[in-house]
């Protein structure tokens, strides 16, 4: 895998079954099984992970560090760091990201537009780590 950090906690659920229409704004992790219609950002002050399952539907643009989706996505994809694309993705819209990886079958109607590594947000180090 590419991205060999700890990923963030899932913290969020939007359950099969639940539609929000209107914009939604989390931390840490996201996971998406019912509908959403509107953006889905992450706070930018820290990690997060969204997670779109094979049950979800989402209508708007996605904003996360990481983002894993099995599901369908109408709307502009920006993961800052990691892109998954599961067999049974969708996606129509552009997608931004600076790594993918994309399984057989997934599908994108739009275009694939790489960031520099230098275009993402930086990332923290620990002062531990400064030495």
């Amino acid at each position: 895998m590419f991205n060999k950090r700890k990923q963030p906690p899932i913290k969020s659920l939007i359950a099969h079954g639940s539609h929000i229409t209107g914009n939604f704004k989390f931390s840490d992790g996201l996971r998406i099984d019912g509908t959403l219609v509107g953006d889905i950002r992450a706070s930018e002050d820290q990690p997060s992970i969204l997670v779109v399952s094979e049950s979800a539907s989402v209508t708007g643009a996605l904003h996360a560090d990481h983002i894993i989706i099995s599901g369908t996505v109408k709307g502009s994809v920006h993961a800052s760091l990691m892109l998954e694309l599961q067999p049974r993705a969708r996606i129509e819209g552009d997608v931004h990201y600076r790594a993918i990886e994309m399984h057989q079958g997934a599908i994108i109607a739009g275009q694939l537009r790489p960031q520099a590594p230098g275009d993402a947000k930086p990332v923290l180090k620990l002062a531990a780590n400064n030495q």
